[in-house]
């Protein structure tokens, strides 16, 4: 992959994923290569993954595997020159929540990619704000060939 991060932020994040809001947990790339891609997400108070003003459990894993969804649409979009394809979790493991973000916080998320076997890529995520580490694990994605329509339109 190259290192673009400057054309990073001009990416609207929607043409990246499957998901479209009010499902968006990711606000932009901030960082991707062959092995690392890094988001951030402002946690809003609206977010449909809020409950008592903080992100829900659920909503860190959404927030890792979209994480791991741009990462593979960049792939598709910008060095493939194909349509952004829909995947799904795997497998969770491992998986330590230290605490939930308040909404108003940014929390950015860090994907290492362990191992990519045909379509399916095993990562070990990282999800911190302020550089605290709030939450850790591993998750399996199986990428399908079934073409989304992730074009930036709401």
């Amino acid at each position: 992959m190259h290192d673009l991060e400057t054309v990073f932020s001009e990416i609207d994040i929607l043409t990246l994923l499957p998901q479209q809001r009010p499902f968006v947990l990711i606000d932009s790339m901030l960082t991707t290569d062959e092995t690392i891609t890094a988001t951030s997400f402002l946690v809003g108070d609206d977010c449909i993954f809020c409950e008592n003003g903080r992100l829900t459990e659920s909503g860190i894993i959404e927030n890792i595997a979209q994480t791991c969804a741009a990462r593979m649409g960049y792939i598709n979009k910008f060095l493939a020159h194909d349509s952004v394809k829909l995947g799904f979790i795997g497998a969770i493991r491992n998986l330590e929540i230290q605490r939930l973000p308040l909404a108003g916080q940014r929390i950015e998320t860090k994907i290492e990619v362990l191992e990519e076997i045909f379509k399916m890529t095993l990562v070990a995520a990282t999800v911190t704000h302020n550089s605290e580490i709030i939450a850790s694990g591993e998750m399996k994605i199986s990428l399908t060939d079934i073409d989304t329509q992730a074009d930036g339109k709401e």
